[in-house]
């Protein structure tokens, strides 16, 4: 058992230590360049695809592209208090549900119309919908394998990065424009933006007030990955049946039961702030490494022939979120 152990940890350790490196470079990157960690760990990652072909670096690549994915996306739990959730009222909570319902069906839809897969469209429209790069990958984690997995991955990531950043810039204008209070704002932003640092920049370039309620509700998107990631496991079990007899995954992964765990013990008890700090830079650094792992794996050359499509596709996704937000907002208001 020992020595089994040994040489399991021998045969993943060339692999991972390089996607740490990649992953730590690439948070430094961002740290000192103002720009998302994980898009720099993909481009990073990408960019030394040819560490792939050695067959010893392949099994602690193929371990951090699952495992330590499975462990970052856990320990998101821990942002999470349902206390804070519930703050923001029931009609915020309806306006998400609606927003992430309608953009991953939206999604579904306008894959077909673009001759896209039904995974695709489902895809990209959660990681747009919910919590973007770190969406996308808890998403990718429970769909059936296939050969297209990882670069429909890589691309949903880049494609969520890249528009949260471009919505950083002209959200807070558009609040301007049609005179939105900061409350209101705040709200618009952290139910419309994807990423959470990305939320966060937009929400206090406005004010605190808008940059507080900005976050609380990005936070209650994050919250609704449970229940997403849940009904994915479920109809992807019967796709992946009817597909091709492929593995169905478990009904409840174990990272998924984990969430649930660090979601009731934030909610429960206060952790200490050290502490909190410290799970949450390791969740940060796992998913940072994973995404380094996939770019890794992924082959820029396979990336540019999805074309013009999943690039519209993406967009439209953002664009029927934002518009549904904005038509529903005073509602939520009343």
């Amino acid at each position: 058992m020992v020595n089994s152990t040994k040489e399991r940890i021998a045969t993943i350790f060339p692999g991972f230590i390089i996607s740490l490196t990649v992953g730590l470079a690439a948070s430094f990157l961002g740290e000192h360049y103002g720009a998302p960690a994980m898009l720099f760990a993909l481009l990073l990652g990408m960019a030394l695809h040819f560490v792939h072909d050695d067959p010893k670096c392949q099994p602690g690549i193929a371990f951090t592209s699952s495992t330590v994915l499975r462990i970052g996306v856990a320990l998101l739990g821990l942002r999470i208090a349902l206390a804070d959730v519930m703050a923001l009222g029931w009609q915020t909570f309806v306006l998400m549900a609606v927003g992430i319902v309608t953009s991953i069906l939206f999604g579904l839809l306008v894959a077909r119309l673009f001759g896209l897969k039904r995974r695709f469209g489902a895809l990209t429209g959660g990681a747009v919908a919910i919590c973007g790069a770190s969406a996308a990958l808890a998403l990718s984690a429970v769909m059936p394998k296939s050969d297209e997995q990882e670069r429909d991955t890589v691309f949903a990531v880049v494609g969520v990065t890249a528009l949260s950043t471009v919505a950083m810039i002209i959200y807070p204008m558009i609040g301007g424009l049609v005179g939105m209070t900061d409350a209101e704002a705040g709200i618009f932003i952290g139910a419309t933006i994807h990423d959470v640092a990305q939320v966060v920049g937009a929400g206090y370039s406005i004010s605190a007030e808008a940059g507080d309620l900005a976050a609380l509700t990005k936070l209650m998107r994050v919250a609704m990955l449970l229940p997403v990631v849940l009904a994915f496991v479920l109809v992807f079990r019967t796709y992946a049946q009817a597909d091709d007899g492929a593995k169905k995954p478990p009904i409840l992964p174990g990272f998924l039961v984990a969430f649930v765990v660090f979601v009731l013990i934030n909610s429960a008890v206060t952790i200490p702030a050290e502490a909190k700090s410290v799970l949450t830079t390791f969740s940060r650094t796992c998913l940072i490494t994973a995404i380094a792992a996939i770019g890794l794996k992924s082959n820029l050359r396979s990336i540019a022939t999805l074309g013009w499509r999943p690039v519209m596709l993406m967009v439209v996704e953002t664009i029927w979120l934002a518009g549904l937000v904005l038509l529903c907002l005073p509602i939520t208001e009343a």
